[in-house]
């Protein structure tokens, strides 16, 4: 059966597009009610279209919540890591400076186990000396310091705590009554 031939009940034929009747004039009540039912069309897209835009807005300051959450959870433990890795590194630091002092204190350990280094020390830092030598101390009034240059200082013979005690008179007389 050909799709055209054949109509079912209450069905009208197809008139070709030039023979069909002409539309009918609106009434201006009919145009008024159309305007008005395209103007609500338009409010309901408009508001479909904003309530989609408020939902963006939403997601978007949503998602600002949330970073800001993870940022403030993450920024304490962020600092804690990096301070704990600076501590670390400066406590390398100081193991290597004390591994080196270890190695120091082992050559001098070492030093000291020859017998020619310690009677070499005794000799020089308590004036030892081996029996029937002769031991000779310089006193010179202008010794010389670590630098090289003439130290002048009082009487050598003379104690330090009467050098302290003679410095502490001369401090509680005025000056204007000094020789």
């Amino acid at each position: 059966m050909a799709r055209g031939s054949s109509r079912g009940p209450g069905s009208s034929p197809r008139r070709p597009a030039s023979k069909r009747p002409a539309p009918r004039a609106r009434s201006a009540r009919q145009a008024a009610l159309g305007r008005a039912a395209s103007t609500a069309a338009a409010g309901w897209r408009n508001r479909i279209s904003s309530a989609k835009a408020n939902r963006r807005t939403v997601r978007r300051v949503s998602f600002g919540i949330v970073l800001l959450f993870l940022v403030i959870l993450v920024a304490p433990t962020l600092r804690a890591y990096l301070q704990q890795q600076s501590d670390i590194e400066a406590l390398r630091d100081k193991v290597s400076q004390q591994q080196r002092g270890v190695e120091e204190l082992k050559q001098e350990q070492a030093r000291w186990a020859d017998p020619a280094y310690v009677e070499q020390q005794a000799r020089t830092r308590l004036k030892f000396v081996k029996v029937g030598e002769t031991s000779y101390t310089v006193l010179d009034p202008e010794q010389k310091d670590a630098t090289g240059s003439v130290a002048h200082g009082g009487d050598a013979a003379e104690p330090w705590y009467d050098t302290v005690w003679s410095s502490m008179q001369v401090a509680d007389v005025p000056s204007n009554q000094r020789r």
